[in-house]
């Protein structure tokens, strides 16, 4: 069902979790410059002050010192990993208020242990859901938006769909696992509250200026390979690598959040049939960097014999720490599996947001992740996007 992006006005405030990290910047500037209504960013913080801080850096960060949004977003002090989401005192006032919930907290770390990615990715989803619940007994909420991860479908071989969610699959991570524990929380709760489900793949910075705060996932690769780190990869040349960047995300996100037919549905905001693969990123990045292009061996020799073959080999401190870095990324280099969009694709379609194969924005990607020291050297999304500085590609061409 195709649908269009509805303009919400006056119909009660937002509650925005994770409105700090990178995701969540994007989500939160398309409810402040495409709705007039207030919106409650729920942050950590030592105290109020703090966390009033922490939300002041990061709208001047999205729009710049001047920016005319003050007095639509609040800061919230609390913590989704806490009961009643650390409110206190404040919780019910909040609750009477908020009409809509978008849940962008979570851990995205590949590294973390179970234990830990559960407690801020299935216990924090608690926590979210059971103030939905608070808010629908004081008026209702109209709508509950959960930004999962297409990798909820793990190791999976072949299409993974949209309505899909335990096939039986093995996972490669704490990430993978807590946030399909997640989802199975998130479907418990679907009887009782109206929700959508948003699956983003690998997320990378803005098509046109390149923007990002997170320099994970594909970046991380990226970088050791722009420093010669990599002769061999374990990875299949023909394997799939879904990448979307945060401005399709975030658009996707606000849209479906909007729209009534979205309820009760789950969306997968992927690549699909455009993703790249792994022979086009080596090439890509052989291109950009003037560096040979890796051997690609089949990742269990690889495992075996030649990476700790590589690491013992080496005198160079920093190249055996970006190859044991690498590891925890080298599994997705390896991927059977493809994600099925079309829900999504349709209902989208008529509002324009549809994702960009990578190769038509991979310089620009670069471009700002080497002006930003790969992460080292923040650089304000208001500059990048007033500069646009960084390729001079026409936005036309990059949609």
């Amino acid at each position: 069902m195709q649908f269009a992006v509805q303009t919400p006005s006056g119909d009660g405030d937002v509650l925005l979790t994770g409105a700090t990290g990178f995701l969540g910047m994007e989500v939160l500037a398309r409810y402040l410059e495409r709705s007039d209504r207030r919106v409650y960013a729920l942050v950590r913080g030592r105290d109020d002050r703090d966390a009033a801080r922490r939300v002041h850096d990061t709208l001047v960060s999205l729009f710049g010192a001047d920016h005319p949004y003050r007095e639509r977003v609040v800061a919230v002090r609390g913590d989704i990993t806490r009961p009643g989401l650390g409110l206190r005192d404040r919780r019910d006032l909040l609750a009477e208020r908020v009409s809509e919930i978008v849940h962008c907290a979570a851990s995205v770390s590949f590294e973390l242990e179970l234990r830990a990615a559960r407690q801020i990715n299935v216990e924090g989803t608690r926590r979210v859901l059971e103030f939905a619940e608070r808010c629908h007994a004081r008026g209702g909420v109209r709508r509950l938006s959960h930004v999962s991860t297409a990798y909820v479908a793990g190791e999976h071989a072949g299409a993974f769909n949209e309505d899909d969610l335990d096939v039986g699959q093995c996972f490669r991570n704490a990430y993978e696992q807590s946030k399909f524990e997640a989802e199975q929380v998130i479907a418990d709760a679907r009887a009782q509250l109206p929700i959508t489900v948003l699956r983003p793949s690998i997320v990378v910075g803005e098509r046109d200026s390149g923007w990002t705060t997170s320099f994970n996932v594909l970046y991380w690769p990226l970088r050791a390979f722009a420093h010669g780190a990599y002769v061999a990869l374990p990875a299949r040349r023909n394997a799939p690598v879904d990448v979307v960047p945060v401005d399709y995300v975030a658009d996707a996100i606000f849209a479906l959040s909007q729209a009534p037919e979205a309820e009760g549905a789950t969306y997968h905001l992927t690549a699909g049939a455009d993703a790249t693969t792994v022979g086009e990123l080596v090439e890509l990045a052989s291109t950009r960097f003037g560096r040979p292009a890796p051997r690609l061996i089949d990742p269990g020799l690889y495992r075996r014999l030649m990476h700790p073959l590589l690491i013992r080999a080496s005198s160079d401190e920093r190249y055996r720490r970006a190859l044991t870095r690498s590891e925890v990324f080298f599994p997705y280099f390896a991927m059977a599996v493809t994600y099925d969009s079309r829900r999504s694709r349709v209902a989208l379609a008529g509002a324009g947001i549809a994702p960009t194969p990578l190769h038509r924005y991979f310089d620009r990607l670069v471009e700002f992740a080497l002006a930003a020291e790969w992460g080292r050297r923040p650089l304000p999304r208001a500059r990048a996007e007033s500069e646009q500085r960084l390729l001079p590609t026409a936005q036309a061409a990059l949609r």
